[in-house]
Formats: structure tokens, sequence, C-alpha cells
């Protein structure tokens, strides 16, 4: 796919971004503090519950996609004599009206974060470049969690009514475009607060508190979910403001302890508008002169989209394709988080011995063998979802991690908030991917389980990709 193609002197974009990495670049100055490091990582810890709880598990899956927004009537046809609900999985109950105005919520859900998306197509690398020129990659971190936070404590009035819908649907859609705007400025600042020798530890270490603050945070919600009843919109409401609080009190340590990134020499102090101009002219001379980045970044877009995919319809597939019950689904979601913290946790060391790039195509392999197995053993029971989904789980978590790992080591310090606006920019371009092969799969073979090849298929395809790119001997990846 790429050869490699060495960089001229005068070339701001190189691939020997190990050699003046992080803090080793600044005349000697002593490397970040334990304390330091720690902090850093907390921000995972301080976000996981908008990701875990809000967006994945509990606010949107069983909330705002649920049968509580859809019109009072419609709502009623799907009620069964036996004072269940229909089971919209049974090709009986598809076409009724209870059915579609579910899949219409869903549907109206996947635009919203389509919009999204385009916001951060838009907005991400160049927001960074900002950053890596005016060295205030900490106040964007600050800010995006301020917002995050408020955001979250919004939600408290959306009111369980097709009225608020789109209210609810745009506000954590902001959210999301506010997180990764966010996530880039909290990414570019991994090299300050490691070294070439600690950046899989380190990057590991983020990714695993991420994922056990999950853990910690779902458990958090379930006796409100319980105690005022999981069908009372109050308890939603109430998990939000939970996690807005949750966001606010665990970023301190980042806020205090982490010192802001210098502004770097090399990078262009230009206007917003202007950035685009720069971007474009960096956009073309990372393809000339840096093919093993530019190819990493290609092949990641599609892997990062099939391991969103696993979270996007991870929950869909287990409680429609499986059966799932409501405490089963939030069990799993436990089990998920714990799962993928510990193994990103011991996977951070694995990196630093054996390399993020063997890393990522183990646990990529992994991914798209526990997929297909998945499928092939559906006919066992949620025991086959069970196994499989914790495995898949294992595997998610280390990917990310080396991913960030990587682009890390390939990234010079002057550089990395714009690599990583584009990093955030890539992930999001190839969105459409799993989305499309879930719904394409679905509708070619009529059942839900069917999705999962899709998943598996993307997850596949940036596998193969990675396996192509060759990247340069001298950054220890």
């Amino acid at each position: 796919m790429s050869e490699e193609h060495p960089a001229p002197a005068e070339t701001p974009i190189t691939t020997a971004a190990m050699t003046a990495f992080g803090r080793e670049h600044e005349g000697g100055a002593p490397a970040a503090t334990r304390k330091q490091v720690v902090s850093w990582a907390m921000w995972d810890w301080a976000m996981q519950p908008f990701n875990t709880v809000i967006l994945t598990f509990v606010w949107i899956a069983l909330y705002l996609t649920s049968r509580m927004f859809l019109d009072p009537a419609v709502r009623e046809s799907g009620l069964l004599a036996d004072g269940t609900y229909m089971n919209c999985n049974k090709d009986e109950f598809i076409g009724s009206a209870y059915c579609q105005g579910l899949t219409d919520l869903s549907a109206w859900w996947g635009w919203a974060n389509f919009a999204a998306g385009i916001l951060i197509l838009v907005l991400a690398p160049v927001l960074g470049q900002q950053a890596d020129a005016r060295g205030n990659k900490k106040k964007w971190v600050i800010g995006a969690t301020i917002a995050i936070a408020l955001i979250q404590f919004g939600l408290f009035f959306v009111e369980a009514d097709p009225k608020y819908f789109w209210f609810g649907a745009f506000a954590v859609a902001i959210a999301a475009v506010v997180s990764e705007i966010g996530n880039v400025s909290y990414y570019a600042m991994l090299s300050e607060v490691s070294t070439p020798k600690n950046v899989g530890r380190v990057s590991g270490l983020g990714w695993g508190l991420g994922y056990i603050g999950g853990v910690v945070a779902l458990i958090a919600c379930i006796p409100v979910l319980f105690t005022v009843g999981q069908d009372n919109p109050l308890s939603f409401k109430l998990v939000a403001v939970i996690c807005a609080v949750w966001t606010l009190v665990f970023s301190i340590p980042m806020f205090r302890n982490v010192p802001e990134s210098p502004a770097y020499d090399a990078s262009k102090r230009v206007g917003f508008f202007r950035s685009y101009v720069v971007l474009a002219k960096n956009i073309a001379n990372l393809f000339r002169t840096n093919r093993p980045t530019f190819w990493f970044m290609l092949a990641a877009a599609v892997y990062r989209d099939g391991l969103a995919g696993v979270f996007a319809f991870g929950a869909v597939l287990a409680a429609q394709g499986f059966g799932f019950s409501f405490i089963e689904v939030i069990i799993f979601g436990l089990a998920a988080n714990l799962v993928a913290g510990v193994s990103t946790l011991l996977a951070g060391r694995i990196d630093d011995a054996i390399g993020p790039r063997r890393l990522i195509v183990i646990t990529l392999a992994g991914l798209v063998v526990m997929a297909f197995v998945v499928f092939a053993l559906k006919d066992l029971g949620t025991i086959v979802f069970w196994v499989c989904g914790l495995l898949l789980c294992a595997f998610v978590g280390p990917t990310q991690a080396s991913s960030r790992s990587l682009l890390t080591r390939l990234t010079p310090p002057s550089q990395q908030g714009e690599i990583f606006g584009l990093y955030a920019t890539t992930g999001r371009v190839a969105s459409f991917l799993s989305p499309l092969a879930w719904s394409l799969f679905l509708a070619w073979f009529g059942g839900i389980v069917y999705g999962v090849l899709g998943i598996g298929l993307i997850l596949l395809i940036g596998l193969v990709l990675l396996l192509f790119v060759r990247f340069p001997k001298d950054v220890g990846v």
C-alpha cells in the first residue's frame, strides 16, 4: 500500500517524531511526574459516563429511542394481551405501527449522529492545529469538559414526549462533537506526559481507567433506575445529572496538575478560516512525505468504525437478537467495561514490549474471529453472546489504546494536535461504514443477528488495510 518516503529537513510533518518526543525535546526538561500522568489519564475516567451511560447503554438505548418517545396511541398499539410489548425482531410484528415507530426513532438518532460527524469532520483538525500553534490544548480540554457537563445537566429537561425527541437527540449529538474536539487536544497532550519507552503504558492507563470508570458509573446509576423505576422518565433525568457531576468532579485532577502544552515555533499561527488552507497543504504534504502515517490513518478509519459499530449495535444485538432483558443489558454493560478496562491496562505493557502495530493486528484478528463465531454459534443461545461478546470487548480497548500509541510515535510534538485532529476526522469520515453494513446485512438476510457479520466484515477490511502499511523502522512500532 505504501513505501517509505523520508521527508526533507524543512518539511514540518515527519515520522522522526520519536527523536524529539514529548518533554525530552525541551532542552532537557524533566519528564512528567507520576501525579501528572495519573491526572492526565483521569480525564478518560471523567468522560466515561457520557460515553457508557448516555451514549451506549442507558440514556439513548433505554430512554430516547424507547417507546416512551412514541405517540401514546402508537405506543399502546404495541401492548399485547399478556401485558408485554411486541418483540420487533419477530416477522409478525415488524410491519406494525409500533415497531415502525421505534425504527423511526433509531433512524432519527442516526441522522443526528450524521450531523455530528459532519461537524467533527469540518472542525476537529483545524481546532487541533489552532491548539498546537497557540499552545492552549489544555484550555480546549477544559472548555470541552465544562460544555459536556452542562449539556448533560440539560438532559434533565428532556421530557418523555415526541416533541422533545429532537431536543434530546441534538443535545447529545452536540455533546459528542464537543467530546471529539476535546479528545483531539487530550490525545495531543499524550506526548507531554510520556516518553518513547512508556507511551504504550500511559495511553493504556487512560483507556483502562476510562473503561473501569464506565463500570463504576453504571453501578452508580443502577440504584436510581431501579428505585425510581426503569419506565419512569425521572430516573433517566437523574442519571444524566449524575453523569454531569461525575464529569466535573473527576476532571479536576487534570485541570490542576497537568501543565499547559507549549506553543511550538514550527506551527503556523493564522486565523481560523486561513487554517483550512494550511490544513489542505498539510494533508497534501502528509501524503507526499509521510505515506506510512497517511495510510495508517486510512486503515484506522475503517477498523475504528468497526469498533464503533461494536458499541453502537452491541446492546441492540443483545436485546433484540439474543433476547437479553433490561437487567441483562445493564449487567452485560458492566461486565463489558470491566473486561475492556482490565485488558487495556494489561495490553499497555504488551504494547511497549512488542510494539503497537503487532498488538493491533492481534486484537483485530481476535475481533474478526469472535464476530463470526457469534453468528456461527447463534443457535446455542445467550451463552454464545456472553462469551464471545466479552471476548470482543477484551480486544476493543487494546486496539483503541495501541492505535493512539502508534500515532503518537509517528507524530512530531509540534504537530500532535493537528495530526490527532486528522485522526479524529478520518475516524468519523468512515463512520457510515458500520451502520451501512449492519443495515444491509439485516435487509438482505432478514434477521438482526446477521448484523454482526456486517460489523465483522468492516473489521476485516480494516485489518487487511493495516497489514499493507509499511512503517519506518526507526520509530519502534
